[in-house]
């Protein structure tokens, strides 16, 4: 700029953005011929949290990162491991930010690790402040849709559920998750039949519904055990 001789260069533009470009232009707020000028390819990857195939080596490669950034190694245990990725694969995760997210709840974990091991106090406190800091989940990943029960049943065991299983136990798991027990959410889901028995265990019954879907109250709420 302001030079009197003209100056080549050769360079590839990318760039990236979470608005969308053609109504900011629509609203006056993006210039129409520099979007005509970048957008030659364009491409959209959805969100962390409807790809959480891509958690698991994202968080060793996390882990790899801080060891070179600090020199400084740091593990989890297969308890640990399995109890984060339970949380952060299911749908109570949010991931507002995606990776920025995931990068900041690893760093944090591996600095508070003692001995380098990331342990079972560490993880539940880390899972605390994600969901504080997501306010629970976002609207849309609220609900255990066909495409959120992804995050907690297997591939195998979704794609064998009529939708009528579907319908059910996304009501089911709604509310497990609102509940701290596993008995109060047994006597919110069966409160209308509990005056027709004589034998009321209402905790026993829904361990034994989870059960037919491969589920556990654990598995739903990592952070209580």
């Amino acid at each position: 700029m302001g030079a009197d001789t003209e100056v080549n260069s050769r360079f590839q533009l990318i760039a990236g953005t979470n608005r969308d470009l053609g109504a900011s232009v629509a609203a006056g707020g993006f210039r129409e011929n520099l979007l005509a000028c970048i957008n030659l390819w364009t491409f959209e990857l959805p969100p962390l949290r409807d790809r959480r195939e891509d958690i698991e080596p994202n968080l060793d490669y996390e882990i790899e990162q801080f060891a070179s950034r600090s020199s400084r190694i740091v593990r989890f245990t297969t308890e640990t491991r399995r109890m984060y990725l339970a949380f952060a694969m299911s749908h109570r995760a949010g991931w507002n930010g995606n990776f920025r997210d995931l990068s900041a709840s690893v760093s944090r974990m591996a600095t508070l690790a003692p001995s380098g091991r990331i342990t079972d106090d560490v993880v539940g406190r880390e899972i605390q402040r994600l969901e504080s800091l997501w306010g629970r989940v976002p609207t849309e990943a609220a609900e255990p849709d066909g495409s959120a029960l992804s995050g907690i049943l297997s591939a195998d065991r979704l794609a064998n559920l009529d939708r009528f299983d579907r319908v059910q136990l996304r009501d089911v798991l709604s509310v497990c998750l609102e509940c701290r027990s596993l008995s109060d959410a047994g006597r919110e889901l069966f409160a209308a039949s509990r005056e027709r028995r004589s034998s009321v265990n209402d905790a026993d019954r829904l361990r034994k519904y989870l059960s037919r879907f491969g589920l556990s109250w654990k598995a739903l709420h990592p952070e209580l055990s």
